[in-house]
C-alpha cells in the first residue's frame, strides 16, 4: 500500500524528467531569422547561409522572415517585440545598435535593454580605395601627403549619410587630418564611376563592391579597416599598419533574440554558430562571400559592443550626420 506522502510527491517527481525532455528538445519546430535589410543583400545572403547550416545541424528549418524600413529599425523593433520563446532570432547590424541611436532621436527599440546576445556572426571588410588614374599614391602615407598638397582639398563618396561608410571616409579624413568632403551616392557602383572619372579622390567601402576594380588595376587598395589583412588581399595592409592604429570600423552583425529567451536556447545556438564556423571550406566559401565569420560567446558580442560604442558614437560626431 502506497503512503500519501508518496502518493503527493509521485507528480512533482514525473514532472522534472519531463521539464528536462522540453528543455533538450528544443527547437522541436521551425525557427524564424527576422532580417531588417532587403533580400539580395550581404546581410540577406549570409544569413541564409547561417540558418542552412543551424537546420542541419538541430534537425529544425531555419526560416528566413524580411522586414525591411527605416533604415533596419523596423526589423529590429520586430525582433525586440517577438515572443521570447527561443523560436524568433534576429540577424541584427551593428548599425542599428551602435549608429542609429546617434541618428534618429527616437528608437522603437532600446539597444541595451530589448535583446540577449547569441554571437557576432561575420564582418564585412571596409577597404579604403583611391582611384589608379587619378590619384598617384600607393600607400596610405602617399595619399594622405598628396591630399594634403591638392588645392581645394579631396572628396570622398559613400552609399547615404550616416552609413557605416560615410562615417569611415569622415573618420579618415579626421584621423590623417585632411580637408575633406563628403559626396553621397545611391550606392557603391555610382561610387566607383565617380572615382573612375576624376570626379572624388577617396571611398573606404565594402571590398565585395570593388574587389573586379582592384583586380583589373582600375582602383588601388591602400588599407583594410580591419584587425587582420584580408586573406583575398594578402598584400594590402591594415589601417594600423598602414599608421592608423585601431581604425577597426567595417561593418559587421550579430544574432541577438527578444530579452527574456531561455539562456539555455542562448547558449545552444551560441555553440551551435562557433562550432559550424570553424570549419575550413565554409570560412573559404564565407570569404568568397565578401565575409570573415566570427562566432562568439554571448558575453564576447556584449564586450565587443561595449568596446565599439565610443568609437562609432566618435565617427557620428566626426563625420557631421544628421539625426532624423
Amino acid at each position: 500500500m502506497l503512503h500519501r506522502r508518496g502518493l503527493l510527491a509521485t507528480p512533482m517527481l514525473a514532472a522534472l524528467p519531463l521539464t528536462g525532455r522540453a528543455q533538450a528538445a528544443w527547437p522541436d519546430r521551425p525557427v524564424r531569422i527576422i532580417v531588417g535589410f532587403p533580400p539580395g543583400g550581404s546581410l540577406d545572403v549570409m544569413t541564409r547561409l547561417a540558418a542552412e547550416q543551424m537546420g542541419q545541424r538541430l534537425g529544425q528549418p531555419f526560416v528566413v522572415e524580411t522586414r525591411t524600413g527605416a533604415s533596419g529599425n523596423i526589423g529590429a523593433e520586430a525582433l525586440a517585440r517577438a515572443t521570447p520563446d527561443g523560436y524568433t532570432i534576429g540577424t541584427v547590424s551593428m548599425h542599428n545598435l551602435l549608429i542609429n541611436p546617434h541618428l534618429f532621436r527616437q528608437l522603437p527599440y532600446d539597444p541595451d535593454r530589448d535583446f540577449a546576445w547569441i554571437s557576432a556572426m561575420w564582418d564585412l571588410p571596409n577597404v579604403a580605395v583611391v582611384p589608379a588614374q587619378h590619384v598617384p599614391a600607393k600607400t596610405l602615407a602617399e595619399f594622405v601627403t598628396w591630399a594634403k598638397a591638392r588645392p581645394g582639398g579631396v572628396s570622398y563618396g559613400s552609399s547615404g549619410v550616416g552609413t557605416t561608410i560615410h562615417l569611415s571616409g569622415a573618420y579618415l579624413a579626421n584621423r590623417a587630418g585632411l580637408d575633406a568632403q563628403h559626396v553621397s551616392f545611391r550606392g557603391g557602383a555610382q561610387t566607383i564611376t565617380a572615382m573612375l572619372g576624376g570626379d572624388i579622390q577617396y571611398a573606404v567601402d565594402n571590398l565585395a563592391s570593388y574587389v573586379g576594380v582592384i583586380q583589373e588595376g582600375r582602383m588601388r587598395a591602400l588599407a583594410v579597416a580591419l584587425p587582420q589583412r584580408w586573406p583575398a588581399l594578402p598584400d594590402v595592409p591594415t589601417m594600423a599598419e598602414a599608421g592608423l592604429p585601431g581604425f577597426e570600423v567595417s561593418p559587421w552583425h550579430l544574432w541577438a533574440a527578444p530579452r527574456g529567451t531561455p539562456q539555455a536556447v542562448v547558449e545552444r545556438l551560441s555553440a551551435e554558430v562557433r562550432a559550424a564556423w570553424t570549419d575550413p571550406a565554409l570560412q573559404q566559401r564565407a570569404i568568397g562571400m565578401g565575409a570573415r565569420l566570427t562566432g562568439s560567446t554571448p558575453e564576447g558580442l556584449a564586450a565587443r559592443l561595449t568596446k565599439e560604442k565610443p568609437i562609432w558614437a566618435e565617427m557620428v560626431k566626426v563625420s557631421g550626420a544628421q539625426s532624423e
